[in-house]
């Protein structure tokens, strides 16, 4: 008898207790939270919060309030609407390439070998502006205008002997540089307008642009007046931007190969 008695013990603790991991903490509607789901958010919580987290009482009520308002949003067709259709697109795009190449992308490395060619081709430079600038919404005939006041400047320069510092200071509109002579300090690759940067680096050491520098802020006269040695540039710089272009090769492998899958159409005419 004892060992049936025993085993109607076992068979009840078994069947019936329920594991701690599992208890319900809370009901809201259709949705139960399990004491394991709360303690996996409260600690995801607390891991990024440094000061004045939740209490575990207070965090218990926002999840409450989290999947009341989830579940009216759903009774009410908010899922329905465009600008969150837009969001979870928007979500679901972030947790695709987290998924797919999340990994490959951190295990990307960057070698000394890798940063030194790299910086071979784009070295930090430091250059002096004259600025001619276009003012946002300006018209057809006001960047004409613009551009042959550009091109007279330019032409000045050529023929006068007056420092380049000095006559930034009669032509230039860049107010943030012009009494600096137009010295925009050490820039790179990463911290300039794409064609600004290679007019600029195509240059010697005190040399000034030939022709204007077309950029989204107007016409620019360029002189070049520094560029520093692989020694002398900031690492930690380059070691991003070799980074970023390891990353975009892992990126742009990846759509190249899914979309064969599909058939695209673009006209790049209509957004130029």
């Amino acid at each position: 008898m004892k060992w049936i008695l025993l085993f109607l013990i076992f068979i009840s603790t078994t069947v019936f207790a329920q594991p701690k991991e599992s208890a319900v903490v809370a009901s809201v509607g259709t949705k139960k939270i399990t004491l394991e789901e709360f303690n996996k958010r409260y600690a995801e919580v607390t891991s990024q919060v440094l000061a004045n987290p939740p209490s575990k009482k207070v965090f218990l009520e926002e999840l409450v309030r989290f999947e009341l308002g989830v579940q009216e949003a759903r009774k009410r067709g908010f899922e329905k609407d465009p600008i969150v259709q837009d969001r979870i697109n928007q979500e679901l795009y972030k947790a695709f390439l987290e998924k797919e190449l999340g990994k490959k992308v951190e295990e990307s490395t960057v070698t000394e070998a890798e940063m030194r060619a790299w910086y071979a081709n784009n070295p930090q430079i430091r250059l002096s502006d004259i600025l001619i600038e276009i003012k946002p919404g300006a018209t057809k005939t006001q960047r004409e205008e613009a551009r042959k006041r550009g091109n007279e400047i330019l032409e000045e320069i050529k023929k006068s002997k007056r420092p380049f510092e000095e006559l930034v200071r009669l032509y230039s509109d860049d107010i943030t540089t012009k009494n600096l002579g137009g010295d925009i300090g050490w820039q790179s690759r990463i911290s300039l307008v794409a064609s600004y940067y290679t007019a600029a680096n195509s240059l010697k050491v005190g040399e000034v642009t030939s022709a204007l520098v077309e950029t989204p802020f107007g016409f620019h006269i360029i002189k070049l007046t520094g560029r520093r040695s692989y020694e002398e540039a900031t690492k930690r710089e380059i070691r991003m931007a070799v980074y970023d272009v390891k990353r975009k090769a892992v990126f742009d492998a990846f759509f190249e190969n899914i979309r064969k899958n599909y058939k695209i159409n673009v006209n790049v005419n209509l957004v130029e």
